[in-house]
């Protein structure tokens, strides 16, 4: 490969990610319902990791289940921006 065939590349293969990125930021952009919910769950898991740990065991469901609808709110976006 010729050093301007290849510097060419090296321009424009990342750039053709960041417009992939970009367009996929603007599809999440689009549910900014499920991107609050997302965050404000990211908040709340950070909050009880935080929080003391004896509490019978339920801290520690409450971390499992908020870490499940985090899977499942990504889950709903990924799934909107496919359709």
């Amino acid at each position: 490969m010729t050093i301007s065939r290849r510097a060419t590349l090296q321009r424009v293969v990342p750039a053709i990610g960041l417009c992939g990125l970009a367009a996929g930021l603007a599809k999440a952009e689009n549910q900014p319902h499920m991107q609050a919910a997302l965050g404000h769950l990211r908040a709340a898991k950070q909050s009880l990791e935080t929080a003391d740990p004896d509490k019978g065991g339920h801290r520690t469901k409450a971390i499992d289940l908020v870490n499940g609808a985090i899977r499942q709110v990504e889950q709903g976006i990924a799934y909107a921006n496919h359709h």
